[in-house]
């Protein structure tokens, strides 16, 4: 699925949006960086995050860090990473290539406003050397994300 998916949705929902195969692997913020030339907060990192029954997906600039604080106070709970192996099967993506797109399974999407800082951002694309560059308001509103502040 994966890359597959994530052309499928651009397909249908953004064609004039293309989705950026590196030969190198962009699964960092680091390499992410080097890869697309960009700054490294420019790189629109997405964390799959679980409070109590509730599975969402949180994008934020690279360099940001979750601020638990901020998190609680908007989503009632302690924020939980899930392993690699849930990611994999609610989003269909591999860690490194998790994004907003082509999911299989339908997750709450929500944007950071760290994101907001920058004209264009470069968030994954389903595979670990794959991307796309894209406005932080259009991957808003092609995922249905809701805006929130819960990164410092």
């Amino acid at each position: 699925m994966s890359l597959k998916s994530v052309q499928d949705f651009f397909s249908v929902h953004a064609p004039e949006i293309a989705v950026i195969e590196t030969a190198e692997s962009s699964a960092t913020v680091a390499l992410a960086a080097e890869a697309h030339g960009v700054a490294p907060d420019q790189i629109a990192k997405t964390l799959c995050l679980r409070v109590g029954d509730t599975t969402m997906l949180v994008v934020a600039a690279g360099m940001r860090r979750l601020d638990n604080k901020k998190f609680r106070e908007r989503f009632g709970g302690k924020p939980r990473m899930l392993g690699t192996e849930d990611v994999v099967e609610l989003t269909g993506h591999p860690v490194g290539g998790v994004c907003p797109f082509g999911l299989a399974t339908p997750l709450a999407v929500f944007c950071d406003l760290s994101l907001q800082d920058y004209d264009i951002v470069v968030p994954a694309a389903g595979a670990t050397n794959s991307a796309v560059k894209i406005t932080p308001q259009r991957m808003a509103e092609l995922t249905g994300a809701e805006w929130v502040d819960v990164f410092q």
